[in-house]
């Protein structure tokens, strides 16, 4: 199994000493919780629906912010979960404050309050917003270079509300029933992990039990205060931001120099808080990244202009030092996709065979029935119970898929119709494929299927349509992919809560529904209100311009690169597969050391300010493990959401200000002496 070699990819892992020893009492509750179990019909309630647009549109806001900063967005699903349970408590107590009588809030309905916010706000974190969509706008093409070869002035889309919300609903809800048939299969027959899922479930579980109940409110406490602390700083560091390159977010914590090549602290709560969540591998891989490319590569060829690219080009052209920051952090980023993909796809096929090996032994199979415990029995039961007609899913994803066919040519004239028919085909395998990596190694390798459409579509299209094609492929299989996949982990979380398949679906389907809605609305207002997109501003939106030059090498080939570009480029893909294969082939107490290739691209491009936030966010952590283990694994959760919501919150009333054209009074600026 992989599950060793994944361990640092698991941000959630930091709740496991806290679920340890939540278990005991979850199994000797197990048996009662069976019994007075609701029906399907009564796990959604009203109040569970205004909570998750509640926290499905924080979230939207808040992941929307990440992704046009730096592209790299933690796992929230436990801090939903948390959030869900504050939310509800806090509404009961208020009701019986009032002297008002309020219904039970149960685990189910915490799941799937948890299921619909998720999803809401999944839309935000994987619509595309920060990459290919933001990909076809003319900033974009812009920075790309307009006598860049392949990079067609034809190939640009304006950002606008109605077509982003009608390719999400048109993209995201055929994902919803591309797996629905095979749940039993990957969740009970198979009996996959879903690490994450598993994490969630064991976690709303423990908080529905008496012991953990205490816990939870030490978890409520801790986040309303970090929460309220982390709104007031930025509502603070608010007034002195009155001009460019101004406040605390441009403090030259290492002196000006420094300053210059993005090396300082910015007092953000919200990567400080992303930090906390993330493995320490994660945090220092960003901080390596950060050092071999600012610290060391970005100078050292920023002094050859005029010998490995012409000294009149400003560095931002793509014929330029940009052109080396974008494609090496490309290499790094395809080589480690590549890599997981492939071990993803071995793991896979190998599981599956081992699964048929064990289905075909009809005693073991019998042996494995009888060693089953009478709670796994009773969950497989209400599992299978509450089932879905196959033919319903699959007249459904053909009716979904049919509305694509038609509507996806229409908006984007560029993408064949038969290509479309060609992805919706292919995506359940995909999906499974996706879906079952993702069941063992808790890795989600959607965007690398949407990438190998991108180049493959990108090449098939030609010249004069290929960058719009790849980028619409990109997206399509993206969305099917990991929709399903995360629909598969909500499965697993619903089947150790004792939540009805049904209303998992159903709550998906709204939180769906709700984050097609919600997920432009939020995009357009930091594109409003910020200068979304430029390079030398906070909202840089770095993956756009990667995906739309990915499409433009699908086009073009590499012909295009400035000098020793694309040796640069190999090296780095073969750093990426080399570091992969040692952590992967080494003993684990080396193997924990190995950077993540991923994680080293995203400062390449970015610059080093927020890892340097993240890594004093893991150093908070080391520390208080040290000091206090035992609290320091029940506090972090609650900590690391309170600092991000906290944070984000101001997000709103900020860009409300800046669209209301009502400047900070004060530019807190630091020069030269």
């Amino acid at each position: 199994m992989a599950h060793s070699n994944s361990e640092e990819m698991r941000d959630i892992a930091r709740v496991n000493p806290v679920i340890e020893e939540m278990e005991l009492e979850q199994i000797q509750e197990q048996e009662e919780d069976t019994k007075r179990i609701p029906p399907w019909t009564k796990h959604m309630t009203i109040r569970g629906l205004i909570v998750s647009l509640a926290i499905g549109i924080m979230y939207s806001v808040i992941v929307m912010k990440l992704n046009l900063t730096t592209g790299l967005v933690p796992n929230l699903n436990v801090s939903a979960a948390l959030l869900a349970f504050v939310f509800v408590r806090t509404w009961i107590k208020l009701l019986h404050k009032a002297g008002i009588v309020s219904t039970p809030f149960t685990r189910q309905e915490n799941t799937i309050i948890q299921t619909c916010a998720t999803a809401c706000y999944s839309i935000a974190v994987g619509g595309g917003f920060g990459s290919y969509l933001l990909g076809f706008n003319r900033k974009t093409y812009l920075q790309a270079g307009v006598d860049t070869p392949g990079n067609n002035p034809n190939s640009t889309k304006e950002p606008e509300i109605g077509w982003m919300t009608g390719f999400l609903f048109v993209s995201c809800f055929v994902g919803l029933l591309a797996l629905v048939p095979l749940r039993k299969i990957m969740v009970i027959d198979y009996k996959l992990t879903y690490p994450s899922g598993t994490a969630t479930a064991v976690l709303i579980n423990g908080f529905h039990s008496s012991k953990g109940n205490k816990m939870a409110k030490k978890q409520v406490r801790g986040f309303v205060k970090y929460f309220s602390f982390s709104f007031l700083w930025a509502f603070f560091q608010w007034f002195f931001t009155g001009g460019d390159l101004c406040g605390f977010v441009q403090f030259p914590t290492f002196g000006l120099k420094a300053w210059k090549n993005s090396f300082y602290f910015d007092f953000s709560m919200t990567y400080i808080g992303a930090g906390m969540i993330c493995s320490h591998l994660v945090n220092l891989s960003l901080l390596l990244g950060a050092v071999l490319s600012w610290g060391i590569m970005w100078p050292l060829i920023s002094g050859l202009k005029g010998e490995w690219f012409p000294k009149t080009l400003p560095e931002s052209s793509m014929k330029s030092l940009n052109s080396y920051k974008v494609f090496v952090s490309i290499a790094l980023i395809l080589g480690d996709g590549l890599y997981n993909f492939l071990k993803v796809a071995y793991f896979t096929g190998k599981n599956i065979q081992a699964a048929r090996t064990r289905n075909n032994n009809i005693n073991t199979t019998s042996d494995n029935q009888n060693s089953q415990s009478l709670d796994d029995l009773q969950r497989n039961e209400i599992f299978i119970r509450e089932s879905f007609p196959l033919w319903l899913a699959c007249v459904g994803y053909i009716i979904f898929s049919i509305i694509s066919i038609i509507i996806i040519p229409l908006m984007f004239p560029q993408l064949k119709w038969y290509f479309v028919v060609v992805a919706y085909l292919l995506a359940p395998i995909l999906s499974f494929c996706n879906a079952y990596g993702a069941g063992l190694t808790d890795m989600n390798m959607a965007y690398n299927y949407g990438k190998v459409a991108l180049f493959v579509l990108a090449a098939l299209s030609g010249k004069e349509n290929g960058v719009v094609a790849g980028l619409v492929g990109c997206g399509l299989i993206k969305s099917i992919v990991s929709i399903s996949s995360d629909l598969m982990h909500d499965f697993k979380t619903g089947h150790l809560t004792l939540t009805s398949p049904r209303s998992m679906l159903l709550s998906q389907a709204i939180g769906t529904a709700i984050g097609c809605v919600v997920a432009p609305l939020s995009f357009f207002l930091f594109y409003k209100a910020f200068d979304v997109g430029n390079p030398d501003r906070e909202y840089k939106a770095p993956y756009a311009i990667v995906y739309r030059n990915m499409a433009i090498l699908g086009v073009q080939g590499f012909s295009a690169l400035p000098r020793h570009c694309l040796q640069l480029c190999y090296g780095f893909f073969a750093f990426a597969i080399a570091a992969n294969l040692l952590r992967d082939l080494s003993p684990k107490k080396i193997g924990k050391w190995i950077p993540l290739p991923m994680a080293m691209a995203v400062p390449f491009l970015v610059g080093a300010y927020f890892a340097i936030d993240m890594c004093v966010g893991s150093l908070i952590v080391f520390v208080w493990q040290k000091l206090n283990k035992k609290k320091a694994d029940l506090m972090i959760p609650a900590v690391a959401s309170g600092l991000i919501c906290g944070d984000g919150l101001w997000i709103l009333p900020s860009s409300i200000l800046a669209l209301a054209k009502i400047r900070p009074p004060i530019c807190m600026k630091f020069l030269a002496s």
